[in-house]
C-alpha cells in the first residue's frame, strides 16, 4: 500500500467517525500523577533520559539551505551552532570558543565562512576547526587540533536537521523516526521556503504537548478560531514508535470528500481533514494550506516552564510585497492562537497542578494520544531495562 493510500484510509476512518458520532478510543481511562508536571526529580529524569539522549529537531533545512549558512540557538540550555559546509553537508557543535568559553555567535541565522570570537579574536572555520589564534607568538605554542569547536552528533533527514546532546548518541534517524520519516519525506520539506519564527512561553512541556494531541478542547478553548473549521472531540491516531499522526476531520469533510473519487482521498490533505504530526519528544507539525507551523518545545529550566519556538515554512516564497505581508500576518495569528488560547490555558493548568487540589489528572478514552504519549515518557524514564515500549 502506498503513502497516499494509507492517508486515504485514515481520511475514510475520520469520515466514519463523523457519520457515527464516535472517535478513536483507548480501552479505558488513564490517571497520571500531578507530580509528573511539578516534581523536580521526575523532571530531571526526563531531561537526562529523553532530552539529553534522543535526536532533537535543531533546525529545518529551509532555515539554512545554502553553503555557509548557520543557525545559532539555545537547545536545552546549551549554546549550539549548526553550519552548512561548502559541500552541502551540515555540522553541529557547541557555540563556545575553545579558548575562554565565550559564546561565538548570538542567537539567529547568518552566512559566514568563518567565525571570529568577539572576546580575543580566535578564528574558526565553519566546520569548527581552529584556523587562527590572535598574536600566536605571544600566546604560546598549542596544537590547533586540540582546540577545534566541540562537535555534536548531527544528521539531516526529512528536511530537518537533527542534533543529539549525547556525544555517543545513535543517530540512525531512520530507526528513530520509523514510518514518520516516510511521512516527512513525502512532503520534500528540504525544498520549502523559510518564512520566519515566533517564540512563546508556557507551562510544563507535557502540558503544552498534551494540547497538540487531542481535539477534545476545541469547542471550549477555540470557539472562534479552530472550532468553526474542525470538529471537536473527533480524532484518529496512527503511531510510528513514539511519534503520532493525529487526524482531525473538518466540519466540511462529507462535502469535500464526497466531491472526490475515493481513490484520490489521500492526495487531498486539508480538503476535509487535517493532520498534526508529533515527533517525540517535543515537536508538533501542522501542515495548513496557507502555511506550515513547526512547534519546537524546549523544556525548563524548571518543571513549570517551557519555551516554544514556532517555525513557519511554505512550499514557495512570497509572490510579492502583499503576499509577504500576508505571511507575516498569518504567523502572528497562529502565534496568538497558540499563545493565548492554548498556552494561556496551560499556565492555569500548571497553577492547578501545583495547588495540591488533585493528586492526579485523568485522560479519557477519547484522549488516546495523550495516554500513549505519557506511557512513552514513563517508558523512557523507567529504570526497568526489560520494559516493553507502549503500543497504541
Amino acid at each position: 500500500m502506498g503513502y497516499h493510500d494509507t492517508i486515504g484510509d485514515e481520511a475514510a476512518k475520520m469520515l466514519e467517525f463523523v457519520e457515527n458520532g464516535t472517535t478513536d478510543c483507548a480501552d479505558g481511562t488513564m490517571d497520571v500523577p500531578a507530580s509528573a508536571y511539578t516534581d523536580t526529580a521526575y523532571f530531571a529524569r526526563e531531561m537526562s533520559e529523553i532530552f539529553l539522549k534522543l535526536p532533537l529537531l535543531a533546525a529545518l533545512t529551509a532555515e539554512m539551505p545554502n553553503p555557509g549558512d548557520y543557525k545559532a540557538m539555545d537547545l536545552m540550555g546549551k549554546p549550539i551552532l549548526i553550519t552548512r559546509r561548502t559541500d552541502g553537508s551540515v555540522t553541529a557543535m557547541y557555540n563556545v570558543c575553545s579558548h575562554r568559553g565565550m559564546i561565538l555567535k548570538p542567537e539567529g541565522h547568518g552566512n559566514a565562512k568563518r567565525f571570529s570570537c568577539p572576546y580575543h579574536a580566535w578564528t574558526f572555520a565553519n566546520d569548527g576547526k581552529l584556523i587562527g589564534v590572535a598574536e600566536p607568538r605571544k600566546f604560546g605554542e598549542i596544537c590547533k587540533e586540540n582546540y577545534n569547536l566541540t562537535p555534536l552528533p548531527c544528521v539531516e533527514a526529512g528536511g530537518i536537521i537533527w542534533v543529539s546532546l549525547d556525544p555517543d548518541a545513535d543517530m540512525d534517524i531512520g530507526k528513530h523516526l520509523g514510518g514518520m520519516l516516510d511521512d516527512l519525506e513525502a512532503y520534500e520539506l528540504d525544498k520549502w521556503h523559510y518564512c520566519g519564527s515566533r517564540r512563546i512561553y508556557g507551562a510544563n512541556w507535557k502540558i503544552a504537548y498534551d494540547g497538540y494531541l487531542e481535539g477534545y478542547h476545541f469547542a471550549a478553548a477555540h470557539p472562534e478560531t479552530i472550532h468553526p473549521r474542525t470538529f471537536s472531540n473527533i480524532m484518529s491516531f496512527t503511531a510510528f514508535g513514539p511519534h503520532l499522526r493525529v487526524g482531525y476531520p473538518q466540519v466540511r469533510i462529507k462535502e469535500a470528500l464526497g466531491a472526490l473519487p475515493r481513490e484520490t482521498w489521500g492526495e487531498h490533505e486539508n480538503e476535509g481533514y487535517d493532520f498534526v504530526r508529533t515527533i517525540f519528544p517535543n515537536v508538533s507539525i501542522f501542515f495548513a494550506p496557507e502555511i506550515t507551523q513547526v512547534a519546537q518545545l524546549i523544556p525548563g529550566p524548571t518543571p513549570d516552564k517551557n519555551m516554544t519556538n514556532l517555525i513557519f515554512i511554505r512550499r514557495n516564497g512570497p509572490k510579492d510585497a502583499e503576499d509577504a505581508q500576508a505571511i507575516e500576518g498569518m504567523m502572528d495569528w497562529l502565534r496568538d492562537v497558540v499563545d493565548v488560547e492554548d498556552y494561556g490555558v496551560g499556565l492555569q493548568v500548571q497553577k492547578g497542578m501545583e495547588s495540591g487540589a488533585r493528586n492526579f489528572v485523568t485522560f479519557g478514552r477519547n484522549e488516546r494520544g495523550n495516554q500513549f504519549f505519557h506511557k512513552y515518557v514513563d517508558y523512557f524514564v523507567s529504570d526497568d531495562p526489560g520494559k516493553a515500549p507502549p503500543i497504541l
